[in-house]
């Protein structure tokens, strides 16, 4: 009984730092503004070090063809599931910034920044802002 305790403990706490490495990278539940987990977005490095984020999929079957009518560029007219909506982001201490994320849909652009929450590895806080005006959203690590 004891050597299978001490393996869960064990088998546990590798889990739970594989999570802790795996930082920003990796999949997130973006919610809205009522709190509602709308999107998948994954979290990824390029090769040339730039890292991004795209929607991978969208909870709702009914939206799930929806196209980023208010995008301007190469992004118009794109489906949201499959949509960049962050790039240009480069590490910075625990932070990574320098980059822009696109609100499909109001099209708008914001500069971004995001971090994993010091306490809670599985929070990513997506900082989009504006001049000296910006909002903080916190999104879950999805499984």
């Amino acid at each position: 009984m004891k050597k299978y305790i001490l393996f869960s403990v064990l088998i546990w706490a590798f889990g739970a730092n594989l999570n802790a490495q795996e930082g920003i990278f990796g999949k997130w539940k973006c919610t809205n503004h009522d709190g509602k987990v709308n999107s998948i977005v994954r979290i990824y490095q390029k090769d040339d070090g730039e890292v991004c984020g795209k929607v991978v999929r969208i909870l709702k079957e009914e939206d799930r063809d929806k196209i980023c009518t208010e995008c301007e560029g190469d992004l118009k007219d794109k489906p949201i599931e499959g949509l960049q909506l962050m790039h240009g982001l480069h590490k910075d201490g625990d932070e990574y910034s320098g980059g822009e994320i696109i609100n499909p849909k109001s099209g708008k652009v914001y500069k971004v920044k995001i971090w994993v929450d010091e306490d809670q590895p599985d929070k990513l806080n997506v900082r989009g802002y504006v001049a000296f005006f910006f909002k903080t959203m916190t999104w879950d690590r999805a499984e």
